[in-house]
């Protein structure tokens, strides 16, 4: 048996039952599927009322019968106690819990009953076999971050070795470092790489510089999944140019699920088995595909705690093409509470400094990577790691497409640095507003 399904059933995760229900759910028809969505609304949305005070609480007097008009749920709303949010018969010890990382400014504890908890594994396992790929047994290349106290250290190891993957640990990326990643795929027989994607970016740069494609010294690789951060097209092509495998892109959040995983079209779909994902504006009102807003998600099976109309906190756009079996995303915008503030009285998001600034370094640049904190309206600093400081040119260079794209002058100190601060999960945040 599978090291992983027997840690499950071990644990009390009704693994088998949720890959059940998941095929079940898989073979709901295009035609009857919008149907399914409002059935597992309403019986998740009944079940609170019934069983949840804090939800009952929090909804008031909403109109349950009218979708747009429940109350948006943020992790503001939700910081209290997790035993005080549990639904009626759930304890700590009867819920699989966990905390989110904070990088959205909030850290949050969570809790899923045992049942959704499977059913998010199993639609992992689902996603990962679109591409051949075996959740238990394919061995994984893990470019994540570690605990560096000797006793959660070794057991991360431990874990590792068990299911079946080599870890990278990410914390240090040095040119001395990335070389020794280097040596460890000439030596094992990795059939994937997973992580952080902008530490697996700064690998594949390293290999550029070296001439090399990955593929050469690790004929076994064919597939890279990167999770946790913004993958930007420029970034794609570098990696599969250098990686020499598909890029597959994956997007969850830890207190709810798998949300979104590319397709084998290279559609970026919507996880519609297990919730439900909505784009809305201001007012929580769902916007047309195609346009940008707040990305709203539902849990449709977790009965432990209620994320019934939850903002995520990012910024995204269903695709025209979409349908309620197969929701595509079309853009996924960053973090909705990443936004620059500036002198001239304009909002701009976080990600367009992250595009502005790679316009402006150009493909030969000597930056292997950066982080924008803004101070005031017109102050901001580039943190970067590179090969040398960056010259009287080059910064002029990046003013100038500062100012073309923003339409307001700004003051740009620079620092140079040999490693950028990750958090203790390996995240790497690309746009920091201390405003």
């Amino acid at each position: 048996m599978d090291l992983f399904n027997l840690s499950m059933r071990l644990k009390g995760f009704p693994l088998q039952e949720a890959k059940s229900r998941l095929a079940e759910i898989q073979q709901i028809s295009e035609s009857d599927y919008a149907a399914y969505i409002e059935k597992a609304r309403e019986k998740i949305i009944s079940y609170h009322l019934q069983h949840n005070p804090f939800y009952k609480k929090f909804i008031g007097s909403a109109n349950t019968n009218d979708w747009q008009q429940l109350p948006v749920m943020t992790k503001k709303d939700l910081q209290m106690p997790l035993e005080e949010r549990l639904s009626d018969s759930f304890t700590i010890k009867k819920v699989h819990t966990g905390k989110t990382s904070g990088s959205s400014g909030t850290p949050l504890h969570y809790a899923k009953d045992l049942f959704c908890h499977a059913l998010t594994w199993a639609g992992i396992i689902d996603r990962f076999g679109w591409y051949g790929l075996d959740f238990n047994n394919s061995y994984q290349a893990r470019f994540y971050g570690i605990p560096l106290e000797f006793v959660p250290y070794r057991k991360e190891r431990l874990k590792d070795r068990l299911s079946s993957r080599y870890r990278f640990p990410i914390f240090d990326l040095s040119e001395k470092k990335l070389s020794q990643f280097l040596d460890v795929f000439r030596r094992k027989k990795f059939d994937y790489i997973n992580g952080h994607t902008s530490s697996i970016v700064l690998f594949a740069k390293f290999l550029q510089k070296k001439n090399i494609k990955l593929t050469s010294v690790c004929p076994t690789l064919t597939h890279c999944i990167v999770t946790s951060e913004m993958l930007f097209p420029d970034d794609k092509q570098l990696l599969e140019l250098q990686l020499g495998v598909p890029v597959i892109n994956e997007y969850g959040a830890s207190e709810l699920d798998l949300l979104a995983f590319t397709n084998p079209d290279g559609k970026f779909q919507i996880n519609s088995e297990n919730l439900f994902l909505e784009v809305v504006d201001d007012q929580g009102v769902q916007v047309p595909n195609g346009t940008p807003g707040t990305i709203l998600v539902t849990m449709l099976y977790n009965k432990a705690h209620p994320f019934i109309r939850y903002e995520v906190g990012d910024i995204g756009v269903l695709d025209e093409t979409s349908t309620p079996k197969k929701p595509i995303l079309k853009e996924l915008l960053g973090r909705a509470n990443d936004n620059a503030v500036l002198a001239n009285g304009t909002t701009v998001p976080g990600h367009t400094f992250y595009y502005i600034a790679k316009s402006g370094m150009g493909t030969d640049t000597v930056v292997q990577e950066f982080v924008i904190t803004q101070h005031t309206k017109s102050d901001f600093t580039l943190t970067y790691v590179a090969s040398r400081e960056l010259n009287t040119d080059e910064k002029n260079t990046l003013e100038e497409a500062f100012l073309r794209y923003l339409n307001t002058p700004i003051a740009i100190t620079y620092e140079r640095a040999k490693f950028l601060d990750r958090s203790n999960r390996g995240k790497l945040k690309q746009f920091i507003s201390e405003l």
